[in-house]
C-alpha cells in the first residue's frame, strides 16, 4: 500500500481552467442536422492527437453545406411522411436519433427543422432518444429501417419502457402489397415484437388516416404515465400523396385532438393525507419520475419546506430536489428505516416490499396519475389519483406549517455518517497505487464537478456502468432538475452508456427543456469496460457532431460477473477480457481525445485536460482508467464491490 496522492497542484490547475460559458458556447452551440454551424470552416480537423497527421480525421464539407441549405417546409400537396413530420413539428418533437433507413420519414422530420442526429447503430440511437427525454422532459424520437434496423432497437425500447420515457419509435416496414410473401428482404411483423415494451403501437395501413394516427401517438406520449410509442410505416402510407387537407381523415389541430388538462386530487384524499402527516414524527417524501415529468419541483420544495419533511429521490433521472438542501435525504441511507410515513410521488416503477429501505411499520401515501397502479407491489394507506404537481400544490395549501427538527437532525447525522464512510473508502482507494481504484475516480470526479471552479449545477451526467456505478453514485449529486440521468435503470442493460451520452449531450448542446440554462457545457459519462464495448462506436457520433462528452471508462479487464466464477478455472475465462486494453486509442481513432490512466494521481490531471478540450474544442474524450478486477474482492482489496440502498443517491432499480 502506498501513500495518498498529494493535491498540491489543484489550485494552480483550477486557475488554469478557462471554461467560460461565453467562449464555450461560441464553439459548441450546434444544432443537430446543422452540426457544422460551429464546425465553421471547411475541412475541419477533429484534433491534434489523431493517429495519422498526414490524413487527419475531419468532418466532411457536406456538414457545413447542410447548415447553409434552407429548410424545405412541406405544404400541400404532401406525402404521408410529410404529413406525419408536420404533426411532429407542431407537437414540439425535440430531436430525432437514427441510422439511415426509413428515409422518407427521417428526411421529412429533418426538413421540418427538428434536430436530427445520425449514429452508428439503431440501438444506440434509441438509447440516445431515451436519455434525451430523461434529461429534458421532452419527447424525442428514434428511427430505424425495417427488419434488422428495427430489431436493433428492441433493447433500447425495453429500457425506455422500464424508465417510463416518452420515446417515439419510428420504423419503415416494407409494403402492404408484399405482406406475407417474403418478397425481397427484411419483412417482419413489428408490432408483436414490441408487445409489453410500449404504451401504444400501430402499423399504419390506411394512408388517409396518417394524420389521425400521428395524433394517436402524441396523445399517448403527452398524457398519463409516459412510455414509448411505436409506429411502423409501410410504403403505401409514407409515399401516399395528398393534394389537400380534404384527403385526410380526422384532420384537426392538436388543441382539438388532445387536452393538456390533468387529473386533480380529491379534496377528501388530500385532507386524509394531511391528517396522517400531522400525526407523523418522521415523515419522508420520495420524489421520482412523475415529479420530473409534471415539472413539480417547485411545488415539491414548497411543501417540503412548509411541513419540514425530508425528501429522498428515486427514478430514472435525479436532481429535482437539490442535494444542497438541508432537507435532502439522498445521502442519508441509514435514516430511511426510521421514517414512519412515506409519501411516494410519481414512483412509476414500484418497488416490492423490502426493496426500499423503509421499516415494516411505515405507512404509505402514494400520489400517481394512474388509479389502476396504486396498491401494486406495496400496500398503501392513502392513494391519491392526481397529476403530481396538482397533488403537491393541494397538499401545500391544506397542510399547516410544521416542525420536525429532531428528524431533520437525524437525517443530518445519517448524512454525516454516510459521507464519513465514503471518505474512508476514498482513503483506502488511494492506498492502492498500482491501479486506479473506483473510489478515487468517484471522489476526484465529485471534487472537480462540485468543489472546483465549475458551478455545481452546471454539468449534466450520464451515470452508467455496473461495479463502478456502485462507487460513483455515492459521490454524484444533483442540484437541479435533469442533472443526473440514472443509467440503464430498471431494465439493467449493460452497455447503453455511450449511446445515452449522445442523447444527453444533444439535449445540453441545444439547451432543450430544463437544460436551457446549461446550454453548450461539457457532459460527463461514466461506464465500464464491458459496457463501453457495446456502444463505443458512438464516440464517432459524438466527435462528428462536436458533442463534448468526457467518457470515463472503468477498465478492470472483466465482466462484472467474474467474481462469481473465480473459483472455477474452467468457466472463469467466459467472464474475462484481454488485459490492459486501450479504449483511449479507440476514442482517438474515432476522433476523440484519449487518456490512459494507470495510477491514482493521474486521474485528476487527465480529467482536467479532457474538460479543457471539451470546453475549448467541443471534442469528446475517453479517459481509460486502468483498474484491476480484484478490486471487487473485499477480503483482498477492501471495501470490495459495494452494495446499495434505495431510494437515494445509490438507487438504481426503482
Amino acid at each position: 500500500m502506498g501513500k495518498p496522492i498529494a493535491r498540491q497542484n489543484e489550485t494552480d490547475v483550477n486557475k488554469a481552467l478557462d471554461v467560460s460559458r461565453r467562449s464555450f458556447i461560441a464553439k459548441a452551440a450546434i444544432g443537430a442536422g446543422a452540426a457544422a454551424t460551429v464546425l465553421g470552416t471547411r475541412n475541419v480537423a477533429i484534433g491534434s492527437d489523431t493517429p495519422d497527421t498526414s490524413r487527419p480525421i475531419k468532418i466532411p464539407d457536406e456538414f457545413n453545406l447542410a447548415t447553409k441549405t434552407p429548410l424545405k417546409k412541406a405544404d400541400f400537396p404532401m406525402t404521408g411522411a410529410e404529413v406525419f413530420a408536420r404533426v411532429c413539428k407542431e407537437e414540439g418533437l425535440a430531436a430525432l436519433f437514427c441510422c439511415p433507413g426509413n428515409y422518407n420519414v427521417q428526411n421529412a422530420i429533418a426538413l421540418e427543422g427538428i434536430p436530427t442526429y445520425s449514429g452508428r447503430h439503431e440501438g444506440s440511437m434509441c438509447h440516445a432518444a431515451d436519455a434525451f427525454t430523461r434529461v429534458t422532459g421532452e419527447v424525442a424520437a428514434a428511427s430505424g429501417t425495417e427488419g434488422p434496423g428495427f430489431t436493433d432497437m428492441i433493447c433500447a425500447i425495453a429500457s425506455a419502457n422500464a424508465a417510463r420515457s416518452p420515446v417515439l419509435v419510428l420504423a419503415s416496414n416494407m409494403s402492404l402489397f408484399t405482406e406475407d410473401t417474403e418478397a425481397g428482404i427484411q419483412l417482419q411483423y413489428q408490432q408483436p415484437a414490441t408487445e409489453g415494451l410500449k404504451k401504444y403501437g400501430k402499423r399504419l395501413i390506411t394512408p388517409g388516416r396518417v394524420h389521425e394516427y400521428a395524433a394517436y401517438a402524441f396523445r399517448q406520449l403527452r398524457s398519463g404515465i409516459p412510455r414509448p410509442v411505436h409506429i411502423d410505416f409501410p410504403s403505401e402510407v409514407y409515399r401516399a400523396q395528398f393534394k389537400s387537407a380534404a384527403d385526410l381523415a380526422y384532420y384537426f389541430d392538436k388543441s382539438r385532438y388532445r387536452t393538456d388538462s390533468r387529473p386533480h386530487p380529491d379534496p377528501k384524499d388530500i385532507r386524509a393525507a394531511v391528517e396522517l402527516l400531522k400525526r407523523a414524527e418522521r415523515p419522508m417524501i420520495v420524489s421520482s419520475n412523475g415529479v420530473f415529468y409534471s415539472r413539480a419541483w417547485e411545488a415539491l420544495k414548497a411543501l417540503a419546506e412548509k411541513a419540514q419533511i425530508p425528501v429522498v429521490e428515486s427514478g430514472a433521472t435525479k436532481g429535482q430536489f437539490s442535494d444542497a438542501h438541508p432537507l435532502s435525504a439522498n445521502a442519508a441511507p441509514s435514516a430511511l428505516v426510521s421514517a414512519d410515513v412515506v409519501v411516494l410521488v410519481g414512483q412509476y416503477c414500484m418497488p416490492t416490499i423490502g426493496e426500499f429501505a423503509f421499516g415494516p411499520d411505515a405507512k404509505y401515501i402514494r400520489i400517481d396519475p394512474s388509479p389502476e397502479d396504486i396498491g401494486r407491489n406495496l400496500p398503501i394507506d392513502i392513494g391519491i389519483v392526481s397529476c403530481e404537481k396538482a397533488a403537491l400544490e393541494a397538499l401545500f395549501n391544506e397542510i399547516p406549517a410544521m416542525k420536525h427538527d429532531a428528524w431533520v437532525a437525524e437525517i443530518a447525522a445519517a448524512r454525516k455518517k454516510f459521507e464519513d464512510e465514503c471518505d474512508s473508502f476514498y482513503k483506502l482507494g488511494l492506498s492502492y497505487t498500482d491501479a486506479v481504484h473506483p473510489a478515487v475516480i468517484a471522489k476526484e470526479l465529485s471534487d472537480f464537478l462540485y468543489r472546483g471552479n465549475i458551478p455545481k449545477e452546471q454539468t449534466t451526467i450520464a451515470s452508467g456502468g455496473y461495479g463502478i456505478a456502485r462507487y460513483t453514485r455515492r459521490w454524484l449529486r444533483g442540484y437541479r432538475p435533469g442533472q443526473i440521468m440514472n443509467g440503464a435503470y430498471q431494465y439493467g442493460a449493460i452497455g447503453p452508456d455511450v449511446g445515452y451520452s449522445v442523447g444527453v449531450a444533444a439535449a445540453v448542446q441545444n439547451g432543450v427543456g430544463v437544460q436551457a440554462a446549461y446550454k453548450g457545457h461539457p457532459v460527463v459519462c461514466i461506464t465500464g469496460d464491458a459496457g463501453f464495448g457495446y456502444t463505443a462506436m458512438e464516440m464517432e457520433t459524438l466527435s462528428k457532431y462536436r458533442l463534448p462528452v468526457i467518457v470515463i471508462v472503468y477498465n478492470n479487464n472483466a465482466w462484472g460477473t467474474w467474481t462469481g466464477n473465480r473459483g472455477n478455472s474452467k468457466t472463469l475465462p467466459i467472464h474475462l477480457f484481454q488485459e490492459n486494453l486501450r479504449y483511449d486509442k479507440i476514442g482517438e481513432a474515432l476522433g476523440a481525445h484519449g487518456e490512459y490512466v494507470t495510477r491514482p494521481e493521474e486521474f485528476r490531471p487527465a480529467l482536467e485536460r479532457s474538460y479543457q478540450i471539451a470546453a475549448k474544442e467541443s471534442r469528446p474524450s475517453v479517459i481509460n482508467c486502468q483498474a484491476k478486477k480484484e478490486f471487487w474482492i473485499r477480503e483482498q482489496y477492501p471495501p470490495g464491490l459495494l452494495g446499495k440502498v434505495e431510494p437515494g443517491c445509490m438507487s438504481y432499480y426503482h
